[in-house]
């Protein structure tokens, strides 16, 4: 079997970073968000449920699937957000487990921003967060989403608080915002990882 490290970290902390790095080194790195864009493409069956269950005002006119009007219509409606992700997590857990078992590196990494909330972190042996201060998080996202600071305060908020992340998580690096501090961390992880795979 092999070891699956399950890296998270809220908006701005730095995973991305931390991913590149990994993957400069070989590491497949299968990322959930990507996975979750790729199961609504056009031909999906996750797509075809989609407008199955709400009609076909949620594709584009080239059956493309309109994610602003499905975002705004889910976030008015706690009961149409359950239904979408009853359709769309499975399909993304399915696509993640096949990624991972076909991967051919010493170790994988399964990057998830809601790796505990979706309870994707069973899918791992071991986690690693990459945290930073809120002060950090914003100034960080603000400059790089063009997004307002009550906009990421509002995803933030959104996100399962820092405290508890730090709870769950194996390992944590905290990202001060200089990459070289963050680089060497990970470096001397990235050698526990490749004990821990060979083991």
């Amino acid at each position: 079997m092999k070891f699956v490290l399950g890296l998270t970290g809220g908006i701005g902390s730095g995973k991305s970073a931390a991913s590149d790095w990994f993957e400069r080194r070989g590491i497949v790195v299968v990322d959930a968000d990507v996975v979750a864009r790729e199961i609504v493409e056009i031909g999906q069956q996750a797509l075809l449920k989609i407008k199955e269950t709400f009609g076909d005002w949620v594709l584009h006119e080239d059956g493309s699937l309109n994610r602003r009007a499905l975002r705004e219509h889910i976030f008015q409606s706690t009961e149409a957000r359950k239904t979408l992700e009853n359709i769309t997590h499975p399909a993304i857990r399915q696509s993640i487990i096949q990624q991972l078992e076909q991967a051919q590196s010493p170790y994988v990494i399964l990057v998830s921003p809601l790796l505990f909330e979706t309870n994707q972190h069973e899918l791992t042996n071991h986690t690693l967060l990459i945290d930073a201060s809120e002060e950090l998080q914003i100034h960080r996202a603000s400059q790089r989403d063009h997004q307002t600071v009550e906009q990421i305060k509002k995803i933030i908020a959104a996100q399962m608080p820092r405290a508890q992340k730090q709870q769950l998580a194996d390992d944590i690096v905290l990202n001060d915002g200089h990459l070289d501090h963050l680089y060497a961390h990970l470096e001397k992880l990235h050698e526990q990882y490749l004990k821990r795979a060979q083991a």
